[in-house]
């Protein structure tokens, strides 16, 4: 299946962390959290992407077009018949990256439906370019195939807002979580999977959020499945969450590299 990435909001809650450049490119480690989100996908199988851009899409492009110098080692040989030769090689060699300038101010139902025709008509994959889990694609897309619906969204335990501890009866502490998962209620965690049907739901307008009308019409008619996830998922919309996904990064603990 094809993978939409949704790339191209304006990210205002994490601005402090970096300004110029748009939310799904600030780094995890020496890569953009875009580039990680992909790797979940590649990992399963599923290496062809459609990233819709907005705010500050041209960095998106720019990292693209320049992958291949980022990525590997290379000679340049200047003057007449010269060019540049690459000695390393990288794992992402297969992929196949479509990047869409869906506007600057499009909310992500017109988001989605300006990238239909990259679809093809069939089913397709979709996520937010900001939150990295370690679900398990494959077993996402059988559970959207076994229910036959228009849509199927992974529901995720939210992280905790505050520091978990237990401690022993004299009150030494015995473990700390820095961010334990929700024991109760779930919410939306991206990681879809639709129906080409999806675009029956979606009307032309700039304004249109998915999560709200679309989404809502779709309960409605009994057509949106959760499949359940009690695995890792973390968003990184503020400065602590950049900073925790960071640390589990650099200290190996990174539950959505495989």
């Amino acid at each position: 299946m094809k993978v939409v990435i949704l790339a191209g909001g304006y990210g205002t809650r994490i601005r402090d962390v970096a300004d110029d450049i748009p939310k799904p490119m600030i780094p995890i480690g020496p890569y953009p959290i875009l580039w990680h989100i992909m790797k979940t996908y590649a990992h399963f199988g599923h290496k062809e992407f459609v990233v819709c851009l907005g705010y500050k899409g041209q960095a998106i492009k720019d990292f693209f077009l320049n992958y291949e110098p980022y990525t590997r080692d290379f000679t340049i040989s200047f003057g007449e018949g010269g060019g540049v030769n690459y000695h390393s090689q990288h794992d992402e060699s297969d992929w196949k990256v479509t990047l869409a300038d869906t506007g600057l101010r499009s909310m992500t139902g017109s988001r989605i439906l300006k990238i239909r025709d990259y679809v093809d008509g069939e089913d397709f994959l979709f996520t937010y370019g900001d939150g990295v889990s370690d679900v398990d694609i494959d077993s996402l897309i059988a559970f959207h195939k076994s229910h036959r619906k228009i849509l199927t969204v992974t529901g995720v335990r939210p992280p905790g807002r505050f520091g978990e501890m237990v401690a022993s009866s004299d009150g030494n502490i015995i473990e700390f979580n820095e961010k334990p998962q929700a024991t109760a209620g779930r919410i939306s965690g991206g990681y879809f999977v639709a129906s080409s049907k999806i675009f029956e739901y979606l009307v032309n307008s700039e304004s249109l959020v998915f999560e709200k009308e679309p989404m809502r019409q779709l309960v409605k008619d009994q057509q949106l499945m959760m499949y359940e996830h009690d695995g890792f998922w973390q968003p990184m919309d503020t400065s602590r969450e950049y900073q925790l996904l960071n640390s589990l990064y650099e200290n190996g603990e990174a539950p959505w590299v495989r």
